[in-house]
């Protein structure tokens, strides 16, 4: 497939992928209502349109057809209004564009992974074709959409070009693939009327891809032999996505005797401008008529228009890998040993604006990286609709900071572990039923609270429900079953809910299509880490249950604290340190074991010698000599000993090389590395994974 193909196919996924989003909320906030508004409707079938018209011309049979068929449907609704849809019929028309709606991203899916379309789209088509028969019988009779009686009648060619009623379409500024659209414009018009009848400028919009740019200035012109024509496929043109504006226009048809011949070869684009405002009665023409009104209200959407672009993610990956290159190289020039003891007034002024234009690009590079998880949250919102009828459970989802911006790829990791943690709830956390809800003082209708903030470098996103909470002694008694656990042995809370995150866990007795395979909480704490996040569970038997993920706002980037052991240098990223300490040999305690513990606020933490840790040959043995850091891993603190403080530095993440992974060096206490400004290596360590060593 060429390049080409490849950013078209890219285009329509995105294009696609974005309208199923829309259409999903709109759905899903209709059915609470158990109508759709006269806007959703027009939304809807837009939305129909647009992957009708997009499919075709990729040619993906199976999309367009349920798609078309789908725009018929709300095209009846659309005429008119909900009122047609029987009460008895409107929780099955929910329910059929919920499925249309996983038809068309599991076929979107098919498209990703290079697999075969669904050809048997048979079951889906009765639905829709069943449920369009019921309306029709149910209600008053409808006309089909695209039905015009007096599409017969072809006027006869009349003046040089034959087709003196034009249609002058603008898309949106900065909606990218101008020239693709305008085909699809055609395509539509096509099943409107007759092909020899209508005819467009600029020619080639389908192969042509220059003619975007030609499209995006001058617009696109439909031109047709009659005016019933036109106006039929005006409703194709407000049908369709990413249209700003159109003009109806008249052209003056030349008679053969006319005397004023250079009139009508006269400027084209000039002289319909006056009649355009007369010449057209239906209502379309007269918006189009002020002049001045018009530009300064889609001049006001084209600033807002242009403010958006969609960049592919692989572009900015090379931008971060680009920035983080200038950051390391601008370190190692200002800090290069060559320039020790040399006072150079002028290239100190110049390395501070040079740093300061580094901190500056840094941030932009990564600003672009950043997106809400409005997106991943709003996805929930099917999850627990879905979950409701199939369980036949009353809950209600509320999302709390919503507009929390993180990394793009972490935003898409987190996205899986977060619908784990929601099912989970849905599942295990919610009572059964609502009398045991009512038994217990709670509202009969559940509550699961989806929450995102910031602090500081990270980003904490809590899933919480008032279910039922864990029963420690039910999971302490599957740990012990399952060899996770010792009889004999006393464990805390916080000890049995870390057994939920052992891989092939589960509480349920009973394999369902939700839970009991034991794949869940395992799923989420490997994914999380891998983005160098943790997970913490917490919980109250009786009151519910809270899962808490810990995630760094990005992963090319990051401030970092260096310190060293002997002559090695290590990185550990600032937002796990509390606080560092010059101690005493009196302040450690011993365990009988040999392991030292360290005394803070009332607590006992354990201490790692990182000279003891890597069995390092250098390095500080003396207490006295060196610094004790107390470090925050999730639920976990403990202290490590280094031999010093080397100063805050802000560092570029490089992974290690991956024929490093045979060696498990990651479970080691290592994240991967960063170049210093003298071009030395720092290990970045793992906080989450060295505190394995301090149990």
């Amino acid at each position: 497939m060429s390049a080409g193909s490849d950013s078209i196919l890219d285009a329509f996924l995105y294009e696609t992928n974005t309208l199923l989003e829309q259409l999903d909320s709109i759905v899903l906030a209709a059915e609470q209502q158990d109508s759709f508004s006269q806007e959703d409707i027009n939304t809807i079938f837009r939305i129909m349109h647009t992957i009708k018209g997009s499919s075709a011309m990729m040619e993906y049979n199976s999309l367009m057809t349920i798609a078309h068929r789908a725009e018929d449907l709300f095209a009846i609704i659309r005429d008119k209004t909900m009122d047609v849809v029987p009460e008895e019929l409107r929780p099955e028309l929910f329910d059929l564009l919920f499925q249309t709606i996983d038809f068309f991203r599991q076929e979107l899916e098919h498209i990703e992974n290079e697999q075969p379309l669904t050809e048997d789209i048979d079951t889906l088509l009765q639905k829709v074709n069943r449920l369009i028969e019921q309306i029709r019988s149910g209600g008053q009779p409808a006309p089909a959409p695209a039905a015009a009686p007096e599409a017969a009648a072809a006027a006869a060619p009349s003046g040089p070009d034959g087709f003196p009623y034009d249609l002058q379409i603008y898309f949106d500024e900065g909606c990218g693939m101008e020239n693709l659209r305008a085909y699809m414009l055609v395509s539509s018009v096509r099943e409107l009327c007759a092909e020899e009848d209508f005819t467009y400028s600029p020619k080639g919009v389908d192969s042509d891809p220059s003619t975007a740019a030609q499209i995006a200035e001058s617009g696109f012109l439909l031109s047709f032999r009659n005016q019933a024509d036109r106006d039929k496929s005006i409703h194709a043109v407000t049908g369709s996505g990413s249209v700003r504006s159109y003009q109806a226009i008249d052209r003056p048809v030349p008679q053969p005797s006319a005397p004023p011949e250079p009139q009508a070869s006269a400027p084209a684009p000039a002289a319909p401008a006056a009649p355009a405002a007369q010449a057209a009665p239906a209502a379309p023409a007269a918006p189009a008529a002020p002049q001045p009104a018009q530009p300064q209200k889609s001049e006001g959407g084209a600033h807002h228009k242009e403010s958006l672009i969609s960049v592919s993610l692989n572009k900015l990956d090379q931008l971060a890998a680009v920035v983080g290159e200038i950051v390391i190289t601008e370190s190692m020039v200002t800090s290069s040993p060559d320039l020790k003891g040399i006072k150079l007034d002028a290239f100190t002024k110049s390395a501070r604006q040079l740093r300061k234009l580094t901190d500056e690009l840094q941030d932009v590079s990564m600003s672009l990286r950043m997106v809400p998880v409005s997106g991943t949250f709003q996805k929930m919102n099917r999850i627990v609709r879905d979950m409701c009828k199939k369980l036949g459970k009353q809950v209600r989802l509320t999302l709390v900071g919503e507009d929390t911006e993180v990394d793009k790829t972490i935003v898409d990791s987190i996205s899986d572990p977060i619908m784990h943690i929601v099912r989970n709830s849905m599942d295990h956390g919610i009572e059964e039923n609502a009398e045991d809800r009512i038994a217990a003082g709670k509202d009969p209708v559940g509550e699961i609270i989806l929450s995102a903030r910031h602090t500081g470098s990270e980003v904490i996103i809590e899933i919480a429900d008032d279910g039922q909470g864990v029963n420690y002694e039910a999971v302490l008694n599957k740990a012990i079953r399952n060899g996770l656990a010792q009889p004999d042995m006393e464990y805390s809370h916080r000890d049995i809910l870390n057994f939920l995150m052992a891989p092939g866990f589960s509480t349920n007795t009973q394999v369902t299509e939700f839970s009991g395979r034991g794949v869940g909480m395992d799923v989420v704490k490997r994914n999380v880490e891998e983005v160098g996040g943790t997970v913490s569970i917490s919980s109250e038997p009786g009151k519910g249950m809270t899962t808490t993920l810990k995630i760094p706002l990005t992963m090319a980037i990051m401030d970092g604290m260096e310190v060293s052991v002997g002559s090695s240098i290590f990185t550990i990223p600032i937002h796990n340190i509390r606080q560092s300490f010059r101690i005493s040999d009196q302040d450690l305690i011993r365990d009988a074991a040999g392991g030292e513990m360290f005394k803070c606020m009332g607590n006992y933490y354990p201490v790692i010698r990182m000279r003891d840790l890597y069995r390092m040959d250098a390095g500080v043995t003396n207490i006295e000599d060196g610094i004790l850091i107390w470090l925050d891993a999730g639920e976990h603190s403990y202290c490590l000993f280094v031999d010093e403080l080397l100063g805050e530095q802000q560092v570029v993440v490089k992974p290690l090389p991956s024929y490093l992974n045979r060696f498990n060096i990651k479970s080691s206490g290592i994240a991967g590395c960063t170049i210093l400004g003298d071009g030395n290596i720092s290990i970045i360590l793992d906080v989450s994974n060295l505190c394995a060593y301090a149990q």
